[in-house]
């Protein structure tokens, strides 16, 4: 009986062992033997597709601050900035209510840039007829275009000194890292040179107020308390909003 026991368990154990092993080459043979990724312009194979998944990620993560660095969003931001600083109210409008319209102004005013490259690259591109390094190409010209049509003279040629690049012919010949920062300092400071024109008839009610309240006597109040709702009121009174955004589109036509 123990003999029989024996044999018994010595088949199962070698059944068991035979199925171990099959089941092993099945799946070493179903492994994949490489990843294959194709992004338009490339083919990657292996760990280079690994790292380049993560060099892509990486990109996507600085996309947004790349295209609103590109675009009209800085000005109409700082704008709105120094405008909420004069009217003195410190959280109205809050961030995001300014974020949200200067990001909808800046839609409005990238549209036609976007059909440009729309035309130009992408549609091209979603046909065969480029590839992606030229679908690029292409596409980053009416953007350049944009740019340089508001970037000064004296920031590119910053820009260019410090790159050490040659003197272009024209200012559609420059690379775009000479471009894109002389567009933000040129962006900065026409959007602080509106600010300062904003804080200027708000700067005078502010003086006023100072100047009634010391002469009657009123120094246990802050003059802040008083000049706020007036400049508040004068705002809403002179439809303050459409005129600040009527002024910063205009700007840019």
């Amino acid at each position: 009986m123990n003999r029989v026991f024996h044999i018994a368990s010595y088949a199962a154990g070698q059944a068991a062992l035979l199925l171990t092993t099959g089941a092993v080459a099945s799946a070493r043979a179903a492994e994949p033997q490489g990843v294959s990724i194709q992004v338009p312009g490339f083919t990657m194979h292996g760990d280079s597709a690994s790292w380049m998944i993560v060099v892509l990620l990486t990109m996507l993560t600085l996309l947004p601050a790349l295209l609103l660095s590109m675009t009209p969003f800085v000005r109409i931001l700082v704008i709105f900035h120094f405008l909420r600083q004069a009217l003195g109210t410190q959280t109205a409008p809050s961030n995001q209510t300014l974020i949200g319209l200067s990001l909808f102004m800046t839609y409005f005013l990238m549209q036609p840039v976007a059909f440009a490259v729309n035309q130009q690259a992408l549609q091209p591109l979603e046909k065969g007829a480029i590839t992606s390094w030229e679908a690029l190409d292409r596409g980053s010209g009416p953007v350049r275009q944009f740019m340089l049509q508001y970037t000064r003279e004296k920031d590119l040629a910053l820009f260019v000194d410090m790159g050490h690049e040659p003197r272009p012919k024209q200012p559609e010949d420059l690379p775009m890292r000479i471009v894109i920062p002389a567009y933000i300092l040129s962006e900065l400071k026409t959007g602080f040179q509106i600010g300062a024109i904003l804080f200027l008839p708000f700067l005078v009610i502010d003086m006023v107020t100072a100047s009634v309240t010391t002469s009657i006597g009123m120094m246990q109040l802050p003059p802040v308390v008083i000049s706020t709702p007036l400049k508040i009121l004068l705002f809403v009174v002179a439809d303050g909003w459409n005129l600040v955004v009527g002024s910063m589109l205009k700007s840019f036509h």
